[in-house]
């Protein structure tokens, strides 16, 4: 919403780089159109972004109708032909997919394992055309299904695989390979889950030089390399020779051959700063028992914002301008220096002394989920030095439930006694739970006793 750019300005701007205006003058009209930067939500950056994404959108002359033509074509030829196509909200076309009746039938019988790869690009508009690929019983490959992307983000690749699993009869394959794409990743998880997901060996080897041309001893590596690959028949097999070409050629520090090390060693971080944000508290800047409140909820990162928020709260003064009713409006003026001189800058600020809520135009708390020194102004104005927990976000907390740590991975020993389906069917049913219990107070201090009578139970069984 903070960085949100309205539709007509966003034809505006697509109008003046039709017209061969660079970005930055472009960007220059709709600034003094408005008024000035402040009276806008967005900056050059993000009519840069936008701009470089509607080229890659921008059809040429004939280029829409050609498209559809061709569906058309196709799906008269077999019925059987099936296409996709997604639109972005100004109604213009975003995403493209189709499949022809052959690749259909060619899944039913190929498609227990698909090769699935964007780094073929169009030469016309820099698109990432994405093939479904198979083997046939001939060793051959076969297409299974196109896609042509505007971009390669997460929600593409959702799109992208429901089209195609609609497509495919809602028959996942048995196992996706990839390249190392965390987008891709994040869709194959929401929808292909039961899938076996892969990194392609084709993608993983071509990088061998880059990654290891520096050593010396480069020649041997490779080959040592090569072999545990391609030599290894059994896993304990790969993880003694892996294991043997770390330690002769000294590799304990390489980042690219430790794809577990480096797994771990963000697991590791992760356990680290919850145990710090647990264990050390940091000194307050002040007194105000706000900042108390915001020290014993958030981890140490977060509490840090909230301290940057603080030490401005120097350079502000809030003044109350206008009060109607329950709604009272402060201006707070925040001096901003500005080359060598002083610059003020005003902010308003709206608090509902009814409800208890606090907004500040600036809108930090929506955007980065910290109270903003605006705000926090307001409050010590009305002498109002503690803040209610809705002020308080939970994603930030520091006793946060996170249930993935419980999930058994590879890399870490953490949480390997528990089954993943087993996880999460237990958290789908405590949702379940929690949404029958709703608000009442009641019910929820029944659910909580039994829950203890069942972790009494069973851990007395355990010990």
């Amino acid at each position: 919403m903070n960085k949100r750019i309205r539709t007509p300005v966003k034809r505006r701007l697509e109008i003046n780089d039709e017209a061969g205006i660079g970005v930055s003058r472009n960007f220059h009209s709709i600034v003094v159109e408005a008024g000035g930067y402040e009276a806008l939500t967005f900056d050059e950056r993000d009519v840069r972004n936008h701009i470089e994404n509607a080229r890659r959108l921008r059809l040429g002359v004939g280029d829409v109708e050609s498209i559809a033509f061709y569906f058309h074509r196709m799906q008269q030829e077999n019925s059987n032909f099936y296409s996709g196509i997604d639109f972005d909200v100004d109604g213009r076309i975003r995403n493209l997919f189709w499949v022809d009746a052959r690749s259909r039938v060619a899944y039913k019988a190929f498609g227990d394992v698909v090769s699935f790869d964007t780094t073929y690009l169009t030469n016309k508009y820099d698109m990432p055309f994405a093939p479904f690929v198979g083997v046939n019983h001939h060793g051959q490959s076969i297409l299974f299904g196109c896609g042509l992307l505007s971009n390669e983000n997460t929600d593409t690749f959702v799109w992208l695989f429901k089209e195609w699993l609609n497509c495919m009869s809602a028959t996942p394959p048995n196992a996706i390979i990839t390249d190392q794409c965390r987008a891709m990743q994040n869709a194959i998880q929401i929808v292909f889950p039961e899938a076996q997901h892969r990194w392609c060996l084709w993608h993983v080897m071509k990088k061998i030089s880059e990654k290891l041309r520096g050593y010396s001893q480069y020649e041997a590596i490779k080959f040592a390399l090569q072999s545990a690959v391609y030599d290894s028949f059994r896993k304990n097999e790969f993880d003694e020779e892996w294991q043997t070409m770390i330690e002769k050629f000294s590799l304990h520090d390489n980042e690219w051959l430790g794809y577990d090390n480096a797994l771990r060693s963000k697991v590791e971080k992760e356990t680290k700063a919850d145990f710090k944000s647990r264990d050390r508290l940091y000194d307050c800047l002040t007194v105000y028992e706000f900042e108390k409140q915001f020290r014993a909820a958030y981890t140490n990162a977060k509490f840090k914002e909230v301290q940057v928020e603080l030490k401005r709260l120097l350079y502000y003064h809030a003044n109350l301008v206008k009060e109607e009713g329950s709604i009272c409006t402060y201006h707070v003026k925040e001096a901003v220096l500005v080359g060598e001189k002083m610059k003020k800058v005003e902010f308003l600020v709206y608090f509902n002394s009814t409800e208890f809520e606090i907004q500040c135009v600036c809108r930090w708390f929506e955007f980065r989920g910290i109270m903003c020194a605006h705000s926090l102004s307001v409050l010590i104005e009305r002498s109002i030095y503690e803040v209610p927990n809705k002020d308080i976000m939970s994603r930030w907390r520091k006793d946060l439930e996170i249930g993935y740590t419980c999930i058994p991975t590879t890399y870490t020993k953490s949480g390997a006694a528990l089954n993943v389906k087993v996880h999460e069917n237990y958290h789908k049913t405590l949702d379940e739970i929690i949404e029958i219990a709703s608000n009442d107070n009641g019910k929820h201090k029944a659910i909580q006793l039994g829950l203890r009578e069942i972790k009494e139970r069973y851990y007395s069984q355990g010990a």
